[in-house]
């Protein structure tokens, strides 16, 4: 930055101070250094004026801010281009300097450092720094950790998570207001100001004198470089330059804050003095430079609209829309017009909205406290004007960091606190302006979390500051800002405002800093309990509240759909859970006690004032408008959740705390809307507004919300019940559900407000909302434990849940400190008293499951709530599923076999205070409604189904549990049932309603209704009766009508019981009869004409449940009264708290209750069942149903044909699949029938998948194996020991790959191809380790025109992603595994090959020579068919699959050998991953899963025929070698300039038996393959022997040598292993190859004995590997099955099965590996000649003579590298280490799990010719198969190719989930299955066929 360079210059030379001649004008460090400690010590002296005034003048100078920063701010960039940049560095300098007081500033922070009473940790950090949180040490709920001290402490079995900070935050370790001691980490545990020494007083002293003028220096910048941005361009781009310059000036005073708590304290004195600021500030004198500075910040003040104390001025706020009322503000003036145009959109004269808004205005608690509150601000310390800077600058980063550094220093912390809340209404209205609100929020939150957490600190700040006035007024401003006229009820008169949605300000959730802190401090009792007492604070947030009370009001569209859905809900739902509820619950949780009785009362009585305002400001009368409805009335659930408190813990009397009846009918009209709205939106009355309307209605009940919304919302519906007539509360609920005029007795009704298809599942709403009602005790009686065990059940009922999804499932209380936390002890023991925990299965191929809870059997059996599902869940479909689990458990565990009914379960008893809700199941109204509902069920009346029959059986029972008990003298006073005329029902008891016969009554019908044809009274009774008019008419004409009980209407009924509880309530007779009713009722305009019908109905509502039962049992008279066998059942009824069983089950339930509660109900009960029960008339068929019948019918046989079809197709896939999938390859069956009639047996026969037909694959036509080829790197990864790698966790740990397979092989090459001829070496060795081709198949075969015809197919078919069908990638058409490409299958009969495997007679030698001449041969490329130019396009397939570095490893590129030589490396790495994925050794046998899908036959059919193109010279051919003496071998030798071939003991046989196994003509005949691996044994055999006498020591040689001699001239000295050993010795010591012994060779030489045994030992394992993949070759070529053996056997019955072993071999004397020796020619002499070609190479060469001699064969199989137990140590050391190739730490890191390597993830770092790292790196390691472990997700990613998947993590917490993005940072372990399961997927290839969510990654990760 441009420091004051220019300024320090100008001084100099003589700008405004006078020049000082005596310093020179840059001065050296020395003389810095020099001045330093002279003015130090002149100030060290008692009288120190001078030295002070010569530093003031010196320091005046040095830091002065007027320099070119303004004019660049301005836009004159060419002023600050001088380079003043060094000016500044040197003021900085100058500072250094003179704080160290002459002395180096390095040891001057050392010194400081020293007396540091590190007591706090402090540590700040910005967002996405990694911390810790532990709720069980943490007092406040905010508290947090850094990594180091929380590893430090001991947290062993606490309740801890990491996480990644959003905004920011700091260590709290040390400080004992936020945790418990116990908690914090060693460093910080010793309460360390005590043993700290004093500080000198002259260590500091320069500092004082110097820092004020250093802040006082940066405040100038600051005051210079801010510009008010002009109309409405932010100016982001200048403040942030100006920061930029400011960099080091910051970071230099963040750099003092480190040192300690001594310069902290010097800091806190400097920030806080207010004589320094004074005197620096003050503007005035004759400085001009101040005095500008002043002026730029009384301008900034002005700007922001506020006012320095002296000149006051107004800052009003804005005014959305016209007729908003806002806080009005009196006795002041307009804005002055000084304030120019900068802030003209928020400043409007607000005197004239006085008369807009007719609200009651609101008057805060002191006259103009909101407007010192909101306009105020005067600074008295550098401290308050540098955070009014950091605000004005929208909290840089740096600045933020430097004030929080400093909060350890406790002075500080205070001072600071008070002047951020003397800030907070700055802090609002910049934010509320600032375009980037998102991180500023979270900046002030980062500052603010660390003041208010702290209940000391909170509690200070509220006395003295008025903290609690400030949160409130700031946050009711700011909400002020965004109102608008609300709709709700009367749109035109209403006089309510709510907030607006739509506004940025809650969209984008603006407020949520300032809620934050509001619900911060009020989590503090002592604070909590200020705000419950002051009652002007409860006014006025309950005015707050009563914005949000209606907003986002919802209007029902009628006609067309919506054009633009709102997502406004979001923000509604946010606003009321953050801003009223979150608070509320805060508030809740001190009002636990008696003590605590006042605050309720408090809170109570303001929330049902502000109710009382709002009804009559909407201008509500006692019907709430049709067609809307609004989710959001916080203040009905502020007053619910008080209420339920109070009597759950204050233990204070309801009824003192309800209002008068007219008000609590008013207050259960909203809540009850919502609950018929719900009904409306499920039934797809809402569906024209969008999807949006079914969000809202299930955020209303999700779990996040529940609790804050439905939960109060029925609570208050059921206090309300309680205390209002029953009668009028069920009749307004069904009128709410519109479904009035479903509930008659006619068959046939006219409903005016509701269309016929919604009336069943609005009926079904009712009914379901009335059993919600009646049975839910969450807040009627339960304690927190039944609850949350309540919920638990809901939740597990409806499916398994994870730990994690139950936690985020059950609604926890808001309130962090309310007690019920998620994962607290009473969660854990709950969870594992209802559910059993089930272990994640894998199933290799399957998907990876997580741990799930599953309900224990009890819990189906006896805690299922029906009730509790419908009211949790968010999809209807969940009910359906926890019904479906129910009743699988009832089936299993054979408690009922049919179709079980919702089971009825016992309540919880009532708290006394609730009793009153029973009564509305003991009311006339409901009664009737039953009775209606049974009987209209009974008849088969339309609308009604299974469920309303369960609700209302359900609402029987309950009453029948639940009678008034002061009924019970009713039995005997009533005469029976003809006294009651004029009514339905006698009485109000359910118990004697049951008996209750009523014979007529009299219905409303439309005229077409059958009723009428069959009645002739209809006529002749009063048909005046409208629907409203009948209950007004006088009692006595309704007496007339002796025997027919009243039309009865609900509506009319509801309507007198209102006016009745109006007319007691009002005094004003004219309010008596309220003309407003809604026009809806009354309007009969469309309706068709209703005439009056009298129904002979004769049925009580007990004989309809006895009907019913014979209806639902299909049988007559099936219900027979149990207690006539045993009258026990009446005297001591078990009926069980829970009961399973169906409808009839139900009913026969209830006929039980009823009989036990009352002797008339028995009697009756038997009378009923005595009379013969006519049968029900069977219902004539209608022309209408039989069509539907005859659908019915028709669909069935379809389905019928549908099903048969499926199976015959099923089973000829199956019996495909058995056949494709046979022992082997079709070719391998190995038929007996050489004995047979018919030798010719047909050839292969082959199904293609595509076509269907079947035939064998013919040269004109071939069919081919679906095969998927891939590069794979599997083999070269082998070690040679079995313990796995680790991967690397600390610096020191690193893996080196030189041990590995692939790396072994690869120095053997280029050593041979250093001193030997080149295309020699290609044909010694194999390639393939790394980047080797792996071909695999699914074993369906397929016509290749038919192939070809479905790739062009899928090619046009675009919609099928996840392969490239470009790169020929498709699924196989049957099994749909992935694949690549087609191997034709070559054309050849069964029969040939038995024929040629006949055992042959012939010699050994005749069968060498055949061998010899079959090889010379020239391979003729078939003609030209379609199936050679098939086998051509797959070789280069095959030749494509891996990358040109994996192929090419001659020195002349291009090289034809080099092809031979990647041709018979197919083979190997095919045969030899076969080994690998049969656990490395043959042990097993038969035909394992690997052999069953083999495609190596074919694949041999077309190396060979490819290899035989290329031949080999004669001369060359190693089979000569291996079979024939060479007479002279000086002719090779003697041309010294050639380099010389590959001596035949340096070649790899297993290389060399595929060499000559290819260069055969196919197909082979067995006895030429077996005479081939016998010669080659005993060239193997040689090797090993030569191998061994290098290995031992030179005694061992001398006395091996010794010991072979003597047996030379024994007969079976050739197959003697000591004879053959002795003579290789004796033939190799002729070189040099033993003689460098000595020095450097001992350590090679291994310390043990060697005995026969060992040696044995040795030269098996050295034979084996060969044997192996020579026993496979064997198994395909000639389809002979793999013997099984013991281990120690396998060399044994390998070589049998070889036929090396001779068949006359006795078993008497121990088997040696020498007995299978058969040599082509004499032993010795061929010894002889092999040896001498490694003499001649190692008189050169001994070293690598030796080296090439001996051969690593027994590699371990590949692994993984192991993984630690817990994955916080690979994330501590991977998260923050930097990348080798970038030196950045990565955003994403991953680590390869092949090898180890560090890599970016998506870095564009690391980025290499498109490629990124990671994809280079699968390229690389894996040729093309990576697997990648994501260090910040824990999750692993796998690439293949140019796809990649998340295969998911290996890593799961305690209850057996994945943590992916570590988002709940619970501690993860390494789950040893899944890793296995990985493993064994990339070793047996088979990523593509498991995973099945591949996508592309464009080279991008």
């Amino acid at each position: 930055m441009a420091a004051a360079a220019a300024a320090a210059a100008a001084a100099a030379v003589g700008g405004s101070q006078p020049p000082q001649p005596e310093e020179p004008e840059q001065a050296p460090a020395l003389d810095k250094a020099a001045t330093a400690a002279h003015l130090k010590a002149a100030l060290s002296r008692p009288d120190n004026r001078a030295g002070a005034e010569e530093l003031q003048a010196l320091l005046e100078r040095v830091l002065n801010a007027e320099r070119p920063l303004a004019g660049a701010a301005g836009g004159g960039e060419a002023a600050a281009g001088g380079g003043p940049g060094a000016a500044e560095e040197d003021a900085l300098e100058w500072c250094k300097c003179l704080l160290a007081g002459g002395g180096g500033y390095e040891e001057f922070c050392a010194a400081v450092r020293a007396y540091d009473p590190a007591a706090l940790c402090g540590l700040v950090w910005t967002a996405n720094f990694v911390a810790y949180r532990c709720r069980t040490c943490g007092i406040s709920p905010c508290m947090s950790l850094c990594a180091e001290c929380f590893h430090q402490g001991d947290h062993t079995g606490h309740d801890f998570n990491m996480f990644r900070s959003q905004a920011g935050g700091a260590c709290d370790c040390g400080d004992s207001n936020v945790m418990r001691e116990s908690g914090f980490c060693r460093r910080h545990q010793i309460k360390s100001s005590s043993n700290i020494p004093c500080v000198p007083k002259d260590l500091l002293m320069m500092s004082e004198f110097v820092l004020p003028r250093f802040i006082f220096c940066l405040i100038q910048y600051l005051r210079e470089g801010y510009n008010e941005p002009a109309a409405d361009i932010p100016s982001e781009k200048d403040l942030n330059k100006v920061l930029q310059l400011l960099e080091p000036q910051i970071s230099f005073l963040e750099d003092l804050t480190k040192m300690g708590g001594a310069m902290r304290s010097v800091l806190t004195q400097v920030l806080t003095n207010q004589q320094n600021y004074k005197d620096l500030t003050s503007g005035l004198g004759e400085n001009a430079c101040a005095k500008k500075s002043h002026e730029k910040y009384l301008i900034a003040l002005k700007s922001s609209g506020l006012t320095y104390p002296e000149d006051k001025l107004v800052y009003g706020m804005q005014e959305p829309a016209a007729g908003t009322s806002t806080l009005v503000v009196q006795g002041f003036a307009g804005a002055p017009g000084a304030l120019g145009q900068a802030e003209s959109s928020d400043e409007e004269d607000q005197d004239g909205s006085q008369g807009l808004g007719k609200r009651k205005r609101v008057k805060l608690s002191s006259g103009t406290k909101d407007q010192s509150i909101m306009d105020v601000l005067k600074h008295k310390s550098f401290l308050e004007e540098l955070l009014f800077w950091t605000i004005k600058y929208e909290f840089p980063q740096k600045m933020v960091t430097f004030l929080l550094n400093m909060l350890p220093d406790q002075e500080y912390k205070v001072a600071f606190t008070k002047t951020f809340v003397q800030h907070y209404a700055f802090i609002m209205k910049t934010l509320k302006k600032s375009h980037e609100s998102d991180t500023m929020s979270n900046r002030i939150v980062h500052i603010s979390v660390q003041l208010f957490s702290n209940e000391e600190l909170a509690r200070q700040v509220t006395e003295e500051c008025q903290l609690l006035d400030i949160m409130v007024t700031v946050l009711l401003y700011m909400m002020e800002s965004c109102l608008i006229k609300s709709e709700l009820q009367d749109e035109e008169n209403s006089l309510h405002v709510v907030v607006n949605c739509g506004e940025a300000l809650l969209k984008n959730n603006t407020y949520w800093p300032l809620v934050s802190d509001f619900i911060n401090i009020l989590s503090h009792q002592s604070v909590a309990k200020r705000f419950l007492e002051d009652h002007g604070l409860l006014v006025t947030w309950m005015n707050f509240v009563s914005f949000f009370q209606g907003m986002n009001l919802n209007k029902r569209e009628l006609n067309e759909h919506v054009e633009f859905e709102s997502q406004t809900y979001y923000a509604a739902f946010a606003a009321e859970l953050e801003a009223c509820a979150q608070p509320m619950w805060g508030l809740l949780s001190h009002c636990k006690v008696r003590e605590t009785q006042e605050y309720t009362r408090n809170v109570v009585r303001y929330c049902l004032e502000a109710l009382q305002d709002w009804f009559d400001a909407i201008n509500f009368v006692d019907e709430p408008a049709p067609n809307q409805v609004t989710f959001h009335l916080p203040l009905h659930r502020y007053y619910a959740m008080f209420l339920s408190k109070a009597v759950k813990c204050q233990e204070l009397d309801l009824d003192s705390l309800l209002p008068d009846q007219e008000m609590l009918m008013k207050l259960m009209v909203h809540p009850l809307q919502i609950q018929a709205s719900l009904a409306e939106i499920h039934s797809n009355m809402w569906v024209r507004n969008g999807l949006q309307i079914k969000g809202q209605a299930m955020t209303y009940v999700q779990s996040h919300f529940c609790n804050s919304m439905i939960d109060p919302d029925i609570y208050l519906l059921q206090v309300c019940a309680s205390r209002l007539d029953p009668d009028y509360f069920i009749s307004s609920v069904f009128e709410r559900f519109k479904v009035v005029d479903l509930l008659t007795m006619a068959s046939q009704h006219h409903n005016t407000v509701l269309d016929v298809e919604h009336e069943r599942s609005m009926l079904e709403g009712a009914l379901t909302f009335l059993v919600i009602l009646l049975s839910l005790r969450l807040h009627l009686g339960m304690s927190d434990d039944e609850i949350l065990r309540a919920e638990m059940v809901a939740q597990l009922c409806m499916n398994d849940r994870t730990h994690s999804s139950l936690l985020d499932l059950i609604p926890e209380n808001p309130n962090p400190k309310s007690g019920i936390i998620p994962g607290s002890y009473s969660f854990e023991s709950v969870l594992s008293a209802v559910a059993d925990f089930k272990a994640p299965v894998f199933e290799p191929g399957g998907s990876m499951q997580q741990g799930m809870y599953t309900p224990k059997a009890e819990v189906w059996d006896q805690e299922f709530d029906p009730v509790m599902v419908i009211l949790r869940t968010v999809y209807r479909r969940d009910v359906q599923s926890a019904m479906d689990r129910y009743t699988a458990f009832l089936k299993q565990s054979g408690k009922f076999p049919g179709n079980p009914w919702p089971p009825y379960k016992k309540r919880t008893s009532l708290h006394p205070s609730y009793k009153g809700l029973m009564r509305l199941l003991h009311c006339k109204t409901l009664h009737i409604v039953l009775f209606t509902l049974l009987y209209k069920i009974l008849m088969d009346h339309q609308n009604l189904s299974e469920h309303v029959l369960c609700m209302v059986l359900y609402l029987i029972e309950l009453g029948l549990e639940n009678s008034a008990e002061d009924d019970s003298e009713e039995e005997v006073s009533m005469g029976g049932p003809e006294r009651c005329h004029d009514s339905w029902f006698p009485g109000s008891n359910l118990v004697s309603n049951m008996r209750h016969f009523i014979n007529y009554v009299r219905v409303r019908v439309p005229e077409t209704a059958p009723e009428l044809k069959r009645d002739s009274l209809a006529g002749t009774s009063s048909d005046g009766l409208g629907a409203l008019q009948s209950s007004r008419r006088p009692r006595v004409l309704q007496r007339e009508n002796s025997g027919t009980a009243q039309v009865f209407s609900l509506v009319a009924e509801r309507r007198k019981k209102f006016q009745e509880i109006i007319n007691r309530n009002s005094s004003e007779a004219n309010q008596a009869v309220r003309p407003k009713t809604p026009s809806k009722w009354s309007a009969p305009g469309s309706t068709p004409q209703l005439t009056t019908a009298i129904l002979e109905i004769k049925e009580s509502i007990l004989s309809l449940l006895i009907k019913l039962h014979h209806k639902l049992s299909g049988k007559q008279n099936s219900y027979y009264p149990p207690w006539l066998d045993d009258i026990e059942v009446l005297i001591q009824p078990e009926i069980p708290k829970y009961s399973h069983g169906d409808g009839i089950t139900a009913v026969e339930r209830i006929l039980l209750k009823a009989a036990v509660q009352s002797r008339m109900n028995q009697r009756i009960i038997e009378e009923i069942c005595r009379k013969v029960t006519p049968p029900v008339p069977p219902r004539k068929v209608t022309a209408a149903e039989k069509k539907t019948l005859d659908k019915e019918e028709r669909r069935q046989k379809a389905r019928e044909r549908q099903q048969k079809l499926l199976a015959e197709f099923a089973s000829r896939q199956k019996s495909f699949m058995e056949t494709a999938m046979d022992v082997d390859s079709p070719e391998n069956d190995i038929p007996m029938e050489i004995t047979t009639a018919e030798p010719q047996v047909s050839e292969a026969v082959y199904d293609c998948v595509i076509c269907g037909q079947s035939g064998p694959s013919s040269e004109d036509r071939p069919t081919g194996l679906v095969v998927l080829l891939q590069a794979s790197s599997v083999l070269g990864q082998c070690r040679d020991n079995a313990e796995p790698k680790k991967l690397p966790i600390t610096e020191e740990e690193q893996i080196y790959p030189w041990d590995t397979c692939a790396a072994v092989h690869d120095v053997r090459l280029s050593l041979l191809q250093r001193y030997f001829k080149d295309s020699s070496c290609l044909l010694a060795v194999s390639i393939g380790w790394e980047g080797g081709v792996y071909v695999q198949t699914c074993g369906h075969t397929l016509h290749i025109d038919c192939h070809k015809s479905y790739m062009e197919s899928l090619r046009n078919d675009q919609v099928l992603q996840g392969f490239s069908v470009d790169k020929g990638e498709f699924t196989c058409p049957l099994c749909r595994q992935f694949a690549n490409s087609v191997l034709p299958c070559y054309p050849g009969s069964n029969v040939e090959n038995n024929l040629w495997q006949r055992p042959s007679s012939k010699s050994t030698q005749d069968l060498i020579k055949e061998v010899e001449e079959l090889q010379g041969r020239p391979g003729a490329f078939p003609s030209e068919t379609n199936l050679s130019k098939e086998m051509e396009s797959v070789m280069k397939d095959i030749k494509n699959t891996t990358q040109k570095k994996y192929r090419d490893y001659s020195k002349t590129p291009g090289s034809p050998d080099n092809d031979f030589l990647f041709m018979y490396s197919v083979a190997r790495t095919n045969l030899e991953l076969e080994l690998i994925h049969r656990g490395g050794s043959l042990c097993s046998g038969g035909a394992s899963t690997a052999g069953k899908r083999s495609c190596l036959n074919q694949l041999f059919h077309i190396l060979a025929l490819h290899m035989r193109l290329y031949t080999i010279d004669s001369e060359y051919n190693p089979w000569k070698k291996l079979t024939q003496l060479v007479e002279d071998m000086n002719s090779q030798l003697g041309n010294e300039e050639q380099q010389p071939e590959v001596p035949i003991l340096y070649h790899d046989v297993t290389s060399l038996l595929l060499i000559q196994i290819l260069m055969m003509p196919q197909p082979l005949r067995k006895e030429h393959f077996t005479c081939i691996v016998k010669v080659l044994f005993t060239l193997l055999y040689t090797q090993a022997l030569a191998a061994l006498s290098v290995k031992g020591s030179e005694e061992d040689r001398s006395a091996w040598k010794h010991a072979g001699t003597l047996r030379k001239n024994t007969c079976d000295a050739e197959k003697s292993y000591e004879v053959l050993l002795s003579f290789v010795i004796s033939e190799l010591s002729k070189g040099k190859l033993y003689c460098e012994e000595g020095t450097q060779e001992c350590s090679m030489v291994s310390p043990m004995a060697w005995s026969p045994e060992s040696m044995e030992k040795y030269v098996q394992a050295f034979c084996l590997p060969f044997l192996r993949i020579s026993s496979l070759l064997q198994h395909h070529l000639f389809g002979e099955d793999l013997p099984s053996c013991q281990e120690e056997e396998e060399f044994s019955v390998l070589a049998s099965c070889l036929g090396l072993l001779p068949t006359f071999y006795q078993t008497d004397h121990p088997f040696t590996s020498a007995s299978c020796l058969d040599w082509p020619v004499a032993a010795f002499d061929i010894i002889t000649q092999w040896c001498s070609e490694i003499r001649s190479f190692t008189e050169r060469h001994a070293e690598q003579g030796k080296a090439l001699l001996i051969q690593e064969s027994r590699w371990k199989l590949p692994q993984l590298l192991q993984l630690p137990e817990n994955y916080n140590t690979i994330f501590q050391y991977y998260h923050r280490k930097t990348c080798s190739v970038c030196t950045k730490v990565p955003k994403d890191p991953a680590v390869c799990l092949v090898c180890g390597t560090f890599v970016c993830l998506k870095g564009l770092c690391c980025k290499q010719q498109s490629y990124c790292e990671c994809v280079l790196h699968s390229q690389n390691c894996g040729a093309g198969t990576g697997i990648f472990l994501l260090i910040n997700a824990s999750v692993i990613i796998i690439i293949r190719g140019h796809r990649f998947c998340l295969w998911g993590s290996v890593y799961l917490d305690a209850h057996g989930e994945e943590d992916r993005d570590l988002r709940r940072g619970k501690p993860l372990y390494i789950c040893e299955e899944r890793y296995r399961v990985l493993e064994q997927q990339w070793v047996s290839h088979t990523f593509d066929h498991i995973n099945k969510r591949w996508g592309p990654h464009y080279n991008g990760l």
